[in-house]
């Protein structure tokens, strides 16, 4: 990249119109990658079993695979198989990782549901722990309670069968460039709309 290509401001305060075009074309640019970023990130949890049944990755495949072959939306497929991106950057907090992800993307009840799957999950195993499997019941009154225990328990929860045949990442990659495309939800979005 040359200097030319960069603005020239040394703190924002000395920013001009014209140093913010040559930023959100280049912004404009790299946001064409995000889904190709995404997809390359859920290709690390490839062999990383964390003491499971299968890796991490299977585990996506096989809840998305899942959701699809339930007749599930492109959205709601793409949150199952996004919903545990976090864990190897995240491990104290993968579903808000995978959440602040696809929030500007999704639903708001999806993004809930991802952003939350995480302690309905511990329904399943967190008495194992010593922790309050019941801590989901803190969101009863929720009105996406019952949609994320679904997701917990018809995929999620599901989704550790070494023998289940799900469909490759492959399979997933035009959903996930669909997604990723544009924004429903952001600061920005006014500025993209613009520039179309």
């Amino acid at each position: 990249m040359s200097q030319q290509d960069r603005a020239k401001f040394k703190a924002m305060t000395e920013g001009t119109k014209d140093d913010w075009m040559i930023i959100k074309d280049h912004a404009m640019e790299f946001n064409t990658g995000l889904a190709d970023r995404v997809l390359n990130h859920l290709r690390i949890l490839d062999g990383d079993f964390g003491g499971f049944p299968v890796d991490r990755l299977q585990h996506s495949l096989q809840t998305a695979t899942r959701a699809h072959r339930d007749g599930r939306d492109e959205e709601y497929v793409v949150c199952a198989l996004l919903h545990d991106i976090g864990d190897t950057l995240g491990s104290y907090n993968h579903p808000d990782i995978a959440a602040a992800i696809l929030k500007p993307f999704v639903s708001e009840k999806n993004h809930w549901m991802v952003a939350n799957h995480g302690i309905f999950q511990g329904y399943y195993f967190f008495d194992y722990l010593g922790l309050d499997k019941n801590l989901r019941d803190n969101f009863k009154d929720h009105p996406h309670f019952e949609y994320t225990a679904q997701f917990c328990h018809l995929y999620d929860q599901m989704a550790f069968d070494p023998d289940y045949e799900s469909e490759p990442l492959e399979f997933f990659e035009p959903m996930v460039r669909n997604l990723f495309a544009i924004p429903k939800n952001s600061v920005y979005k006014a500025a993209l709309e613009a520039a179309e």
